[in-house]
């Protein structure tokens, strides 16, 4: 399994675009981004909390771009292989992955685009698909059962297969178990938790849920 490559041995640094709403960020999401950095061999993986994507329509439920944002860097915070980029959240919406490579690419970089395995399938239909490939390779994200259509149709979309550990989390489940007021404890990070429960993101029961099993020692 390649490790992480250091940039003073003069070879171009491994950097790994990951985007998403992060709406919040959660053990799910950081798990595969290693399972990525370490068997791509990237140094560094930029988590990209999108303004707005272009395929979603707004949630009013969710937490705004600052929170999102704040969240994120929690999330990752103490690691020095991740890092937070808010230049998604600094353009008007929606965000657009082609402008958010053109903005990351640098003389010395190697970018690879993180994704996964439906967001693969619909690539062809993301805003100028083949200037993203020129800008990024992919790394698709392929996690055991999922049932979708495994490539774009219609043409050669070069990609890097990425087998990844499969958690069952996701982002709405841990908005929902915060409104009914039950503890996220074990599925954000604890910096993630902390900021939702201090600041009452997601609804009124996020305090809530923090007097049950989330606050317990």
């Amino acid at each position: 399994m390649a490790g992480p490559r250091s940039a003073s041995r003069g070879a171009e640094v491994e950097i790994g675009v990951f985007g998403g709403s992060f709406d919040p960020p959660h053990l799910g999401h950081l798990n595969v981004a290693q399972d990525a950095a370490e068997q791509l061999g990237l140094d560094r993986v930029l988590l990209v909390p999108a303004h707005r994507s272009p395929f979603k329509t707004e949630d009013s439920d969710g937490a705004d771009a600052e929170w999102r944002r704040r969240m994120c860097e929690g999330a990752v915070s103490g690691d020095p292989r991740f890092e937070v980029w808010d230049g998604e959240l600094r353009r008007p919406p929606p965000s657009w992955t082609v402008d958010t490579l053109e903005a990351l690419r640098s003389p010395g970089r190697r970018l690879t685009l993180l994704m996964g395995q439906d967001q693969w399938a619909t690539f062809h239909r993301w805003k100028a698909p083949r200037r993203i490939l020129e800008l990024a390779r992919v790394g698709v994200l392929e996690r055991g059962g999922y049932e979708g259509p495994i490539d774009p149709p219609d043409g050669d979309w070069p990609c890097v297969r990425v087998p990844v550990r499969r958690l069952e989390i996701s982002s709405t489940e841990i908005r929902e178990r915060i409104r009914s007021g039950r503890s996220i404890r074990y599925l954000v990070p604890e910096p993630v938790r902390a900021l939702i429960e201090s600041n009452t993101l997601y609804g009124e029961l996020a305090a809530g849920s923090a007097a049950g099993l989330g606050r317990s020692s």
